[in-house]
């Protein structure tokens, strides 16, 4: 009796493993596949590729690094935003690498660098000063004001270790020493800041530990309504984002057409054509497709070089 019960049981698993194996394991995928190959369906289930001249260059959903591959930018296009998703091996120095999505995993407490006492190539610098960096870069590159209110004119996070006894909310209010964190000592003799309640500002020591201070950024004269907007300075969650602002692609606009000999109106118009709203009108933010914009202006405006 319990044998016939423990071979009914079996053979009832066996027939619900067939069963679900057979709706699930060929059925469902089927039938997917019978909806992907509906008309406007089937160029997304393929990857949304992109064409020119019969040739795929692109998916319009993976950005790509319009640079010379030393990260220098190409002037006659536009130009995405920062990347994480570059190889380990450094093949692929711009990132936009497909088969290595990633983050930078540093957030909005990201603000102090490690400098390296042996060689400044291998500092760990942090989100702050990255973004002060990548700022004037592109202020460089568009002519526009990149400073921003947390930054030095160096180029580096605007933080100092005030370093001194705490009252009970942990401030220091009469410090001993002040260190700018973020300035090397072997780049920068004189701090961004001269005194910080009366002391004087050091510049940083590579190798030294100025984590007992209390770490104070200084906003600083610049203002926060910087012409180099947020994600001309910080890579997507991805790190193959295709898409920009609408903000960052104007301050783009007047290079763009200088290096291809048209007028700014031109390349505004092909912008404005290639500008996607909120999806489902609420969700996200204006955007621009940087990948199908660069193939509009060299199939209407080709570089002559």
């Amino acid at each position: 009796m319990r044998m016939s019960t423990w071979i009914r049981q079996h053979l009832a698993a066996l027939r619900a493993l067939l069963v679900l194996t057979v709706i699930t394991g060929i059925a469902y995928p089927l039938v997917i596949f019978a909806i992907a190959q509906l008309p406007g369906l089937h160029d997304k289930a393929e990857g949304s590729l992109l064409r020119q001249d019969g040739k795929v260059v692109g998916s319009s959903l993976i950005g790509q690094a319009y640079t010379d591959g030393k990260g220098t930018a190409l002037n006659q296009y536009f130009q995405t935003r920062p990347s994480n998703a570059a190889p380990s091996d450094g093949s692929i120095p711009d990132g936009y690498d497909p088969t290595n999505s990633s983050f930078g995993n540093q957030g909005p407490e990201s603000v102090v660098d490690t400098l390296d006492p042996d060689d400044p190539k291998k500092d760990k610098t942090a989100l702050l000063s990255t973004v002060c960096s990548r700022s004037q870069a592109v202020a460089s590159l568009e002519n526009v004001d990149g400073s921003r209110p947390f930054c030095t004119s160096g180029e580096v996070g605007a933080v100092l270790s005030v370093i001194g006894p705490r009252d009970a909310k942990g401030t220091v209010e009469n410090p001993v020493r002040v260190v700018s964190v973020n300035e090397d000592c072997r780049v920068t003799k004189t701090p961004f800041l001269a005194f910080y309640k009366g002391v004087a500002v050091e510049c940083a020591k590579p190798g030294a530990d100025y984590s007992a201070g209390q770490i104070v950024p200084v906003r600083g004269d610049a203002s926060a309504d910087t012409p180099v907007p947020t994600d001309a300075v910080t890579a997507s969650a991805s790190g193959l984002d295709p898409d920009i602002s609408p903000a960052y692609a104007a301050i783009q606009i007047p290079r763009v057409a200088k290096a291809r000999g048209i007028t700014e109106d031109r390349v505004r118009a092909l912008v404005d054509a290639d500008t996607h709203g909120r999806v489902l009108g609420f969700a996200g933010e204006p955007r621009v497709n940087v990948v199908e914009l660069n193939l509009a202006l060299d199939r209407q405006y080709p570089y002559r070089g």
